[in-house]
């Protein structure tokens, strides 16, 4: 996804005990010790200087993103921990000193593929050639640092044309959900449901939480997740990974529900962030849910499940993002449109993973 406000009182994440948007209330020192990449000479005539993002650089940067999707931007909760994964980096380009474009490049799949994310260039310089000046920079940068990667990797969330079917391969692609409630409207009409809303007579057992042992095991355990997971990709906030032990080390250290049906024979399985603030008020909240399956009433329930779960104690607006398999989308939205009577943020729009050849 090419592909922010701070808070007085923060909620706290229980399976960590950290604030939730800590990285917005306490500024962490970036450890002085991680390497600093040798960056290519900048591209002659185009005015740009490129140079590695620190901690300094945070106001700056959300001062050039302000606005930025809607109010749903991810990077003022995410920014200090990119700082400290080493195999990250984050570049900014200046313009006459100032911050004017940002691109964040992530190693994954055993050092194969490069994660493109979090494009973002000032209002004053779209349309200027700014991003691609950019993006090109950066895969000169990563050729250099990693030579073992092959391919180049991004999630995008508009509809692909014909044009870029000539640069980018379909990897798979999501139906997205957009719905917007208050936590106390919903946690009222879920009582109101009863606990065994969204489950049909024959699958009244409940979800499965998974721990991280259990997760390892399961995701990569050859053929078990082959008929859930798209093209064999898991997708966590658009973040698209192989099952590979070194991406499910990645993707343990995070904050995440993990949620099956089954763990012996899994016919859905969820991943879902514990809550984050979004720039668009004080007691704004975002919740993202990836689902994989095809059992309408499976993931009905999941994604209630994980509602109940992260509602629980929280109070004010919820904009959840709930990513599925296509033809599921409309379903779900009836859904929560007539049963849940939460709003629909936006009509049918789609993820979709592409990837191209790093040459």
């Amino acid at each position: 996804m090419f592909t922010c406000a701070r808070t007085r009182h923060l909620p706290t994440n229980r399976t960590s005990n950290r604030p939730l948007g800590h990285a917005n209330a306490v500024r962490m020192k970036i450890e002085s010790s991680l390497p600093r990449p040798q960056l290519p000479e900048p591209p002659p005539h185009t005015g740009l200087q490129f140079a590695v993002a620190t901690e300094e650089d945070f106001d700056e940067i959300m001062a050039m993103s302000q606005d930025i999707y809607g109010g749903l931007d991810y990077l003022p909760t995410r920014y200090q921990a990119w700082l400290q994964e080493t195999n990250r980096t984050v570049i900014l380009a200046r313009k006459q000193g100032k911050v004017i474009a940002l691109e964040s490049v992530c190693v994954i799949d055993d050092g194969e593929t490069v994660l493109v994310e979090g494009l973002r260039v000032a209002p004053q310089e779209r349309g200027k050639g700014v991003a691609g000046v950019l993006l090109r920079f950066c895969a000169q940068l990563v050729k250099s640092k990693y030579p073992d990667v092959k391919v180049s990797r991004l999630t995008r969330d508009d509809q692909l044309g014909p044009k870029d079917f000539q640069k980018y391969r379909l990897i798979t692609k999501q139906g997205i959900l957009l719905v917007r409630f208050r936590a106390e409207d919903l946690k009222l009409r879920l009582a109101e449901l009863g606990p065994d809303a969204g489950m049909s007579p024959t699958q009244m057992e409940a979800p499965m939480r998974l721990d991280p042992e259990e997760v390892h095991q399961l995701f990569l355990s050859s053929g078990l997740m082959r008929d859930v997971l798209p093209n064999n990709t898991i997708v966590q906030d658009w973040q698209p990974f192989k099952p590979l032990p070194s991406n499910m080390a990645i993707l343990l250290k995070k904050d995440i529900d993990w949620m099956v049906d089954d763990p012996q024979r899994p016919t859905v399985v969820s991943l879902c962030t514990f809550p984050f603030h979004v720039p668009i008020g004080d007691d704004w909240y975002y919740l993202n849910i990836d689902v994989f399956g095809k059992d309408l009433s499976l993931v009905r329930q999941q994604f209630l499940t994980h509602l109940l779960r992260h509602t629980e104690s929280l109070k004010g607006h919820i904009m959840c993002q709930v990513f599925l398999d296509p033809p599921l989308w409309e379903p779900l939205a009836d859904f929560c449109r007539d049963t849940l009577r939460v709003e629909l943020v936006k009509e049918y729009t789609e993820q979709c993973v592409v990837e191209s050849d790093l040459v």
